[in-house]
């Protein structure tokens, strides 16, 4: 039979590679084979084994038989590249059983099985483990590029600080280190462990092109403290001539919307349009993220109906930035038209959808989501379950968020930090602490945000006891500290009641910032002491900070519960012309209630019509007003203030109670049962009033109009001689 094809020829076959024809290739060794001609060059079989994985790994296998009945493998070269095939065609077992069996193993056999483990797991150290035993085996072991560049990736994988380094080392006495490639690896690597050691090697390297450039923009972009460096770089890399490319353009882009820089985004928008990256999808999801970080919710629609072929981080994109931007209804439609697209939603899609139900309080929708979730087969999905379980505690359907809570078999921090919140959030505090008190049973550790809601349960059950002990969890933790939670641990006392604890938190939280001195003027003003609230206005100044809106509010409030009426209307005026405040309707509100508590009705109904314009007057303002109405018996304003306290918040019992009682004290006892018969037929739940009254350490709760308490005989007794004493020093007064 005539062999239609001379394998003696070995460059035609090469030359049908290169042209992509392995097909070709594998046709003439099928004919070849059936011929029964005998392949005698050793050398033609690594093309053959190339061609295979190019198609097929089935003739592969067919060539490794052919090798060892022809005895071929003894031929390091030749096992090489059965190896290497095997390797590449992801069976790594078959790899190592041949790298075993040889027993002349070269530099290439080195690289070959290195590179296999490398490629198939980044993260995993065996491949590191076999570059290092080559570089210790008895010969000049010289890995190739592709190897040490793999290397290099795998210790940032693996943070293996040390052993990165020392090839760092080996590659400069080898002569890679001017190779760009490799330094380009080594520049990732550091900026896992810090830009400055980045920095340096960039400072070093002589050849720098748009990957190099990419990687520092990338690295400063993702430093809290130095992301503005990232434009800087950004703006260097183009004044040097090199052309940005998309991930160094992302990189940017992120840095914008973590600094809210709107100005410099819209610049490199523009530059992306004038290089035409605006093809890039990463590119457009990522100016999407930034508008809509930066509330122009607008922009970010225009670049979304520009994207011709969405994906779903598009959608997600602008349905996180409509949720945060409150824009609730156009998000439900987004998600609408999501769906009618096609579009299969995922985890993030669930929890911006959760959210929404967080801002609406609608129970209806997050039972309607939790069945979606169950449909999509997305109940193990811990941040799915998580959101799940925030946003029935935000709508008070605790029974539902603590059942999700229960079914969980694997429970991370998160996880208990949202179920202690969800507790505290629902008014139970006990279940709150009893739930933190489980978490330190498992081998979970609290992390800040833990003891943040830890904190905040104490503060809700004003328990020194256990406030001391929170205290005490967060030393432990090393976290008292901290500003945030030292922040949460002055207030926690300041709703117990003990400022002195809370000064002594404040005085050493080592870097103060202003939410700290909001948090102890507020502290001050709550347990009725004003004068020294606003004496700390003074001892701000001092430290350099200027007051923000939230000081000027608890100061004004300070005023309040401390009836100086003078003080505040000055410090209203001061704060606003001298330190540019922008007062807010809370701020006015606050006014109202000063100048109401004080029986100032007739002024305080003129402030709520001097508002400034494109801010409506709340229902705390004329809630405050309504209550004042009440204790001084101004009727005719009180009734001007009803029907704004109940048209803003119908589905509260406070207006309908506090006009009730107005109406009462005026003996007006049709008009008193009449707004209670409406909140009944509303649907208004009453919520009674009560009072914390600790007795040997123990909180006791007495809700209005309790007499069957079981310290209610004993309480009595003590209120009247205190009411005895009280007499007894007036009469001495």
């Amino acid at each position: 039979m005539r062999v239609p094809f001379r394998w003696n020829s070995n460059w035609c076959s090469r030359l049908l590679l290169c042209h992509d024809k392995s097909q070709d290739v594998l046709l003439h060794y099928r004919e070849l084979k059936k011929s029964g001609v005998e392949l005698t060059d050793h050398s033609v079989f690594s093309i053959l084994l190339k061609a295979c994985l190019n198609l097929s790994s089935t003739h592969g296998k067919s060539i490794h038989a052919s090798l060892l009945k022809q005895g071929f493998l003894a031929f390091t070269s030749v096992a090489n590249s059965m190896m290497d095939f095997y390797a590449k065609s992801g069976d790594l077992a078959s790899a190592l059983l041949f790298f075993n069996c040889m027993g002349n193993k070269d530099s290439v056999s080195w690289n070959v099985i290195i590179h296999g483990h490398l490629e198939r797991a980044a993260s995993s150290p065996r491949g590191l483990w076999f570059f290092t035993q080559a570089r210790a085996a008895g010969f000049e072991f010289e890995p190739n590029i592709s190897t040490l560049v793999l290397v290099i990736q795998t210790c940032r994988n693996l943070r293996a600080f040390d052993a990165g380094r020392t090839i760092h080392a080996s590659t400069i006495r080898a002569g890679y280190s001017s190779i760009t490639s490799v330094q380009n690896s080594l520049l990732c690597f550091y900026a896992e462990f810090g830009m400055q050691l980045a920095q340096n090697l960039f400072d070093e390297m002589s050849d720098r092109d748009v990957i190099s450039w990419s990687v520092m923009v990338a690295g400063y972009a993702l430093t809290d403290e130095e992301t503005v460096v990232a434009l800087e770089f950004f703006q260097r890399m183009i004044d040097f001539g090199i052309t940005p490319d998309g991930q160094s353009v992302v990189s940017v882009l992120g840095a914008c919307s973590k600094l809210r820089a709107i100005r410099m985004g819209e610049s490199i928008h523009g530059f992306v349009i004038s290089r035409g990256l605006g093809y890039d999808l990463f590119v457009q999801n990522s100016l999407i993220d930034l508008y809509s970080k930066c509330n122009h919710i607008d922009s970010s629609l225009r670049v979304f109906g520009e994207i011709p072929e969405k994906n779903v981080v598009s959608w997600n994109s602008l349905l996180s930035g409509l949720v945060r931007n409150e824009k609730h209804s156009e998000a439900f439609t987004l998600f609408d038209s999501m769906q009618k697209a096609g579009v299969n939603f995922d985890e993030v899609t669930l929890v911006n959808l959760l959210q929404l139900c967080k801002s609406f309080l609608d129970p209806y929708q997050c039972k309607l989501l939790h069945s979606r979730i169950l449909r999509q087969g997305f109940e193990l999905n811990e941040l799915v379950t998580n959101s799940l379980i925030d946003a029935y505690a935000s709508c008070n359907l605790i029974t539902y968020a603590c059942s999700q809570f229960s079914y969980m078999k694997t429970r991370d921090a998160v996880t208990w930090s949202t179920m202690i919140a969800g507790f505290t959030r629902c008014g139970m505090p006990d279940e709150a602490i009893a739930v933190f008190r489980d978490m330190s049973l498992t081998t979970e550790r609290p992390n800040a945000i833990t003891v943040l809601n830890l904190l905040e349960a104490c503060s809700l059950s004003a328990d020194m006891k256990r406030s001391r002990w929170a205290h005490g969890v967060a030393i432990r933790r090393g976290l008292a500290s901290d500003v945030v939670v030292g922040t949460a641990i002055l207030d926690m006392y300041s709703k117990c009641g003990s400022m002195g604890s809370s000064r002594k938190v404040f005085d050493r939280i080592p870097h103060k910032n202003i939410v700290t001195w909001s948090a102890i003027i507020a502290a001050y003003g709550m347990n009725g002491l004003p004068n020294e609230a606003l004496a700390l206005l003074a001892e701000m100044k001092i430290h350099g900070l200027r007051p923000n809106q939230v000081t000027a509010l608890s100061l004004l409030s300070a005023c309040s519960h401390g009836g100086l009426v003078e003080e505040g209307l000055s410090l209203f005026e001061e704060l606003i012309w001298d330190h540019e405040v922008e007062p807010g309707l809370e701020h006015y509100s606050c006014l109202v209630d000063l100048l109401a508590r004080a029986g100032k009705v007739d002024s305080a109904m003129n402030l709520i019509g001097k508002i400034r314009a494109g801010l409506k007057p709340g229902a705390s303002a004329w809630g405050a007003l309504l209550s004042a109405c009440r204790n001084y018996e101004n009727y005719e304003f009180g009734a001007s203030a009803l029907p704004q306290v109940l048209e803003l918040e119908p589905s509260s019992s406070a207006g309908y109670l506090l006009a009730s009682n107005m109406y009462a004290s005026g003996h007006s006892w049709i008009d008193a049962a009449k707004m209670r018969m409406m909140a009944k037929e509303g649907g208004v739940k009453v919520i009674a009033g009560y009072s914390l009254v600790y007795v040997n350490g123990q909180a006791f709760r007495f809700l209005a109009g309790d007499k069957h308490h079981c310290l209610s005989d004993e309480l009595q007794f003590a209120i009247q001689q205190l009411h005895s004493c009280m007499k007894m020093d007036l009469t001495c007064g």
